[in-house]
């Protein structure tokens, strides 16, 4: 394994991250990056597509300056994110600058709109990304796919690429997974106790009870609506929707199914997995080892950034770090994969 001091310019050349002084911990680290997104201007272009069983998602677009934009960054959004969550706006503007088009699909119900279905989206929804990645393929065959998947749809994308296999070559060039539940057990346990239920679970419930209790009377689902509006963890909420709505048993055979981590050593695809040792969301001891993944996979773990923070430069900071990253991974003409970088 090469530590980050041994990773040389024609392997990637993947500084490590470091938090600003001013910006310690994990926590603080994960919050206060939202606040930057204000910084960040995208002018997207919204286009709605059909899914292939009549529901619909919506795209934002953003059209590179000159007409022939080859290359394609494509961001799956995390948890009830979308193209205006502060790390999708930072990398979009990255991207821009760099001549490139990007785009950003909406999981189902994110868009501002509630979607059609009783189904909404889940962690482990790797045939959805599929059906999206082929269809932006076909669509655009003289462009090069890039794909980055964060949090939640950091999830979704290593498990398609695991799924996949080598067949995922034929659609995409490379991958970054960043902040990722690879572990959704480990993750979830994490997030429903102490203080991080009080921060980060309160938060994503306000929004998922709503959309949950809105289906359930659109589609007069035999789900408790009183125990619905009463949950207050990830596990009561997903054993009460979540799993029962997409075909799972309860909350632990969803989150065990749907988990990315048993799928990376199928990954054939380069791929960079970047997670802050410190992210509120997951346990370090749940971050893969160097022996659990392809070699097609880089592993770099710096000990700072939160969960999508990476936070870096003087008071009040940027969101650079992270999409400079994103793009120098992507740009590296170094086609070997498997530099496992534990900064």
């Amino acid at each position: 394994m090469q530590s980050d001091a041994d990773t040389t310019s024609s392997s990637v050349a993947l500084n490590s991250y470091r938090a600003p002084w001013w910006l310690p911990g994990g926590h603080l680290q994960t919050i206060y990056a939202r606040a930057l997104a204000r910084n960040y201007a995208v002018p997207y272009r919204r286009e709605r597509w059909q899914t292939p069983d009549r529901d619909f998602i919506d795209l934002d677009w953003l059209d590179a300056a000159s007409a022939d934009g080859a290359k394609l960054l494509i961001l799956f959004h995390g948890l009830e994110g979308y193209s205006k969550s502060h790390y999708a706006l930072s990398l979009m503007a990255m991207a821009a600058r760099h001549g490139w088009r990007g785009v950003v699909p909406h999981f189902r119900g994110c868009s501002g709109e509630i979607n059609r279905l009783k189904r909404s989206y889940h962690s482990g929804d790797s045939r959805e990304i599929d059906w999206i990645l082929r269809r932006l393929k076909h669509e655009n065959p003289g462009s090069q796919l890039y794909t980055v998947g964060v949090s939640l749809g950091g999830n979704m994308l290593l498990k398609w690429l695991g799924e996949e296999g080598r067949a995922a070559g034929a659609v995409i060039e490379r991958a970054v997974a960043v902040s990722t539940p690879l572990d959704l057990v480990a993750a979830a346990n994490r997030l429903d106790r102490g203080l991080h239920r009080f921060i980060y679970t309160n938060y994503f419930l306000k929004y998922l009870r709503p959309k949950a209790l809105a289906k359930v009377t659109a589609h007069d689902l035999p789900f408790d609506a009183r125990a619905l509006r009463a949950s207050r963890t990830f596990r009561q909420f997903d054993d009460i929707f979540t799993a029962p709505i997409h075909g799972f048993k309860d909350a632990k055979d969803y989150w065990t199914r749907c988990s990315s981590k048993p799928w990376l050593k199928n990954i054939s695809v380069p791929t960079l997995i970047l997670n802050a040792r410190n992210d509120p969301f997951l346990p370090e001891s749940a971050l893969p080892s160097a022996d659990e993944v392809s070699n097609s996979v880089t592993l770099l773990f710096p000990r700072d950034g939160g969960h999508v923070g990476f936070v870096s430069g003087e008071f009040p900071g940027n969101l650079n770090w992270l999409a400079d990253r994103v793009m120098h991974y992507f740009a590296s003409l170094d086609t070997r994969g498997g530099v496992r970088v534990r900064a």
